[in-house]
């Protein structure tokens, strides 16, 4: 029996055994929990991207998605190449799922790890170092939670279809981008069909160059069925593929072998052709839950299965991975439980497109099964806390034919306490087990063949400490933090050597105010990341690790004017950072949008942007490469007029 199937088996006896625990009782609980509350839970970094945020960012990309968030950086260019950072560490080091399924990393250093189209985003969750147990296996610097809207979330009152038609363009960069999404229900089924297509040209700089193989063109489909019962037992089925196919600028690497870089502008040492790039990733998942339980059985039940596919013409990479879960909510007397089992099954390969030992082929796989448990509860009615526990056991097979194995048991622990009737204190502590990390996929045994001597496991340790107030539509708040990740592996080894370690961390304060009215609202979010590998500042080389993001500012607002115009912004401010060998320049990029809705046509909404309304020209500070010899770094879009209409019908 292989390790898939003694997975699959270990995650229905656990689903069969919660539902037997699950009938002997009739224990409720009523009542909301303070430790799930929105204010503890941003206090404790754990960040949403409320669809609301979504509205007012109207994301194209994984990079509009994080705006106004200072502690959550991405990359520009084109969506093969963005990368999210969260306080200063790649996000391949955090849990990222979407709709709950797992998501193996990236292929290549120079691409990104999970492509995504935000057309359907409902709401991202961003957890900053506490990891929770049953957030998922290898959250060693916390965890990006994605989830998408289904016809239930977009239908209207009374009726039983509908749609979504939107169609935008803008001035630098993307030449049109359309999406029609049509959903509907009937009795207990529900359906959604969802595409978009965006496609243009390479974009300028505030100082009017042209960036080499920006240019858009990505695709995007998702399909999403979902019956519930009477009873209220609901089994839903999703699937999605994106695709960016853009021309991409490449240089020569090893063996005389070109390789797009698409996080680059180009390489001081030689010159940049086009060439057709290629990233893929294909989403399946299904699952089960009780969204009207009895007693303490409610049960959930995930089945999941990804693809993460890059072609960098040099070398080509595959991730896939196959995941699972099972768990129950307990209803206990002043909270709830929430205990289960998940497993993963997946595997990193590639090949090289060179002559020997350039022409490789080679591949890693790992399988992990862990058990969890984390309970939520308010204790008082000024005291709230939230622990767990998770062990996984992990396998992994590595290129050379070599098997490890190991085990890890992770905690977690905060605590919310009412201090006076306006200010809370927030603290949280947890160590985490990574076990191992799959290597970089298009380039196992790339150049010669892997050694694994002093290959092992991983761990973090991450704290936060802070205090809000808050008074009438006013909030402040601040907090320390501090993630530091041991031993990590070589994804992308030096001479080969698979086994050796690295540490990473990041330490740093985070400070917001915010101010809510019923007819705006303004935010003003500061976060200053010192990230450091193996003791000095993270070099912005250093792939799947972090970047040196030090002081970073963030605003955003927005305004209903009248019933039918609304205006917003947003900004991003980075200091100067000295902290690195050589100073990272600061920047200060501010963007404007309206919104018109007219009355007397109904469903339609059209929307006027102007992104970096000052036309800086500027490197983001989560870009690759900056003020390093060897790479020209890869500026942001200049001064860009946008346009777009939405018709809901």
């Amino acid at each position: 029996m292989n390790r898939t199937s003694r997975g699959l088996l270990l995650l229905g006896a656990c689903w069969a055994g919660s539902a037997a625990f699950g009938q002997d009782t009739n224990q409720t609980y009523l009542g909301t929990l303070r430790i799930e509350g929105a204010e503890a839970q941003d206090l404790l970094g754990n960040t949403e991207v409320s669809a609301e945020d979504l509205e007012n960012r109207n994301p194209s990309s994984v990079k509009d998605v994080f705006q106004g968030e200072a502690s959550v950086t991405v990359g520009g260019g084109a969506a093969i190449a963005q990368k999210v950072f969260v306080n200063g560490i790649e996000e391949s080091l955090l849990s990222v799922t979407i709709d709950g399924a797992r998501q193996n990393k990236g292929a290549f250093h120079h691409t990104g790890n999970v492509l995504i189209d935000p057309e359907l985003l409902k709401r991202v969750e961003v957890t900053k170092g506490l990891a929770p147990a049953d957030g998922g296996p290898g959250g060693l610097a916390g965890s990006i939670a994605y989830e998408t809207k289904d016809a239930r979330d977009l239908l209207e009152p009374g009726k039983s279809f509908g749609g979504i038609a939107s169609i935008g363009t803008s001035t630098n960069g993307t030449d049109l981008r359309s999406a029609l999404t049509l959903f509907g229900q009937q009795g207990g089924l529900d359906y959604l069909l969802s595409g978009t297509r965006e496609i243009g040209g390479e974009y300028e700089d505030g100082d009017g160059t042209t960036m080499t193989g920006t240019e858009p063109d990505l695709s995007s489909y998702t399909a999403k069925l979902g019956f519930t019962t009477p009873s209220g037992k609901r089994l839903t089925f999703s699937a999605s593929e994106t695709e960016d196919e853009g021309r991409r600028a490449a240089q020569l690497g090893g063996n005389g072998l070109y390789f797009i870089r698409p996080d680059f502008a180009g390489l001081t040492s030689g010159d940049s052709v086009l060439v057709d790039g290629y990233a893929r990733r294909s989403s399946f998942t299904f699952s089960y839950a009780d969204e009207a339980p009895e007693g303490w059985f409610a049960p959930k039940l995930q089945l999941s299965y990804n693809e993460q596919e890059v072609d960098v013409v040099g070398a080509w990479g595959l991730n896939t991975s196959l995941s699972g879960s099972a768990s129950n909510e307990w209803q206990i007397g002043t909270g709830t439980l929430t205990a289960g089992l998940d497993f993963f099954d997946e595997t990193a390969k590639g090949r090289g497109r060179g002559t020997a030992p350039y022409d490789s082929r080679g591949k890693e796989s790992m399988t992990n099964v862990g058990l969890f448990a984390q309970a939520r509860q308010d204790l008082t009615d000024r005291v709230s806390v939230s622990y767990g526990l998770r062990y996984d056991m992990q396998e992994f097979d590595a290129a050379d034919g070599q098997e490890f194995d190991g085990s890890g048991l992770s905690a977690n622990a905060s605590v919310d306490v009412v201090l006076t009737e306006r200010l809370t204190l927030n603290a949280g502590i947890a160590s985490t087990w990574g076990g191992y990390e799959l290597g970089e996929a298009a380039l196992v045994n790339f150049g010669g063949d892997w050694t694994y001597d002093g290959f092992t496991t991983s761990r973090s340790t991450a704290s936060r400490l802070g205090l809000r107030y808050e008074t009438g539509p006013w909030s402040v708040s601040g907090a320390v933090f501090y993630t530091g990740i041991d031993d990590l592996n070589a994804v992308l080894p030096t001479g080969a050597d698979r086994g050796a370690l690295a540490d990473v961390t990041s330490r740093g304060v985070e400070g917001s105010i915010g101010w809510q009215g019923s007819d705006g609202f303004a935010r003003l979010n500061y976060t200053y990341a010192d990230v450091e590998l193996d003791g000095d500042t993270v070099g912005t080389t250093s792939y799947y690790y972090g970047r040196p993001v030090g002081h970073i500012i963030a605003l955003e607002g927005g305004l209903d004017v009248t019933p039918a115009w609304r205006l917003g912004g947003s900004a991003e401010i980075a200091l100067k950072n000295t902290d690195t060998p050589t100073d990272l320049p600061g920047y200060e990029v501010l963007n404007l949008h309206a919104t018109y809705a007219p009355e007397r046509l109904n469903g339609v909404e059209i929307r006027f942007d102007i992104r970096n309304v000052l036309d800086e020209t500027y490197a983001s500070r989560s870009s690759d490469g900056l003020n390093y010899s060897r790479v020209v770094a890869l500026n942001e879009a200049g001064r860009t007029f946008g346009v777009s209409a939405r018709w809901r019908f």
